[in-house]
């Protein structure tokens, strides 16, 4: 529920350019490497085409801004 907008949510899955070798069971997708971490799900601050989930921009974890987040599932 309401799962786009407001912030970038954080995920666990390693940024790659395509889905080649992601596991087929919904798990992360986690490498040895993992430079940056895949984000979903847009932000206040940008344009509505970028709220889509299949929308998959990336940056580095020790990156901090304040349209990045994440979720509290209960």
């Amino acid at each position: 529920y309401d799962m786009h907008g407001n912030v970038w949510e954080w995920v666990e899955d390693c940024h790659t350019d395509n889905y080649s070798g992601a596991p087929s069971d919904g798990s992360a997708l986690r490498t040895e490497e993992c430079p940056s971490r895949v984000q979903r799900g847009g932000a206040w601050a940008y344009y509505p085409s970028y709220l889509r989930s299949a929308y998959r921009p990336s940056d580095y974890q020790d990156r901090r801004n304040a349209t990045y987040g994440f979720r509290v599932a209960r």
